[in-house]
């Protein structure tokens, strides 16, 4: 069975959710635990783990060392990288919640990861900090699963850390495929505000860009033609970049795709909600299985 990597890049605002005990993910979410990774000496990171919904009732009064175990059970494992505000509870209110649950209902594992400095988990985030952090989640979850099929999702701040996570899993030469879900935020205008100047003062830039020069994915871009945040002709110019990059790795003998989905703006799904699709854990279901086949 072929490995890879599967993440959705979007970039929206967010709150922080205040109210939420991160360290109590039942008191929000179903058949979930939380746990903690020590990445490196003095960085202690926060993870959800959300399970297949089909064990919601084997999970209760379940500890992580019974989840941890589950991930070995053959379902995909989907690890979730949020945002430049959001925490591994929810940067959208309700997104991230629906997400879970679609994914969920679908069969896949889902690890919310907190970056250092992010949420309850310690440290001071930077840009390889970061990478760091989603690359020993990522280790350790491909470990727990036992050769079993591990993606990254990022949003955001959190495509960045998935595209810099996946050239340095495939410059290790740790899998041979990646499953991509992509929308830029780099080539964002006005993206940067204070938030975004933080971050560049501590080195946070992901290049994006120079990344998927790198990688040999397929790739799969969801995008609404009413982003009012992401502009649609901005997620065109996607397609070619990423060919160009195809082009380059034909020696490797990658019979990579690249495919858009772009969704009418009279459905008005905008940047937040092509959640709700009801099809999209179909589309994220076929490309999965491709890559089990």
């Amino acid at each position: 069975m072929k490995r890879a990597v599967l993440y959705l890049i979007t970039a929206y605002g967010s709150v922080f959710p205040f109210f939420v005990d991160l360290s109590r993910p039942e008191d929000v979410l179903n058949h979930t635990c939380n746990f903690y990774l020590n990445t490196e000496k003095g960085v202690s990171v926060g993870v959800w783990h959300t399970l297949p919904a089909s064990q919601w009732e084997d999970a209760a009064g379940k500890g992580p060392e019974w989840y941890q175990e589950t991930l070995g059970d053959g379902h995909p494992v989907i690890i979730y990288l949020h945002g430049n505000v959001g925490t591994r509870w929810d940067e959208s209110i309700w997104f991230l919640i629906s997400v879970l649950q679609i994914l969920s209902a679908a069969g896949y594992h889902v690890l919310s990861l907190d970056y250092r400095g992010f949420g309850d988990s310690t440290g001071e985030p930077s840009e390889a900090g970061l990478t760091s952090d989603a690359l020993h989640l990522y280790q350790w979850v491909k470990k727990q699963s036992r050769g079993g099929l591990v993606c990254l999702w990022g949003h955001s701040l959190g495509s960045g850390v998935a595209t810099n996570t996946a050239v340095k899993v495939q410059e290790q030469g740790e899998f041979n495929l990646f499953h991509v879900f992509f929308q830029m935020y780099r080539f964002l205008p006005g993206i940067h505000g204070l938030l975004w100047d933080i971050l560049e003062i501590n080195n946070i830039e992901f290049a994006n860009d120079q990344n998927l020069k790198a990688l040999t994915s397929p790739l799969l871009i969801l995008h609404a033609e009413d982003d009012n945040v992401v502009p649609y002709h901005m997620g065109l110019k996607v397609q070619p970049l990423y060919q160009i990059s195809l082009q380059t790795k034909r020696e490797h003998n990658t019979d990579a795709q690249v495919e858009m989905i772009s969704y009418g703006a009279n459905l008005g799904l905008s940047h937040s909600n092509i959640y709700l699709d009801p099809n999209l854990s179909n589309v994220v279901g076929k490309f999965l299985q491709n890559l089990r086949q």
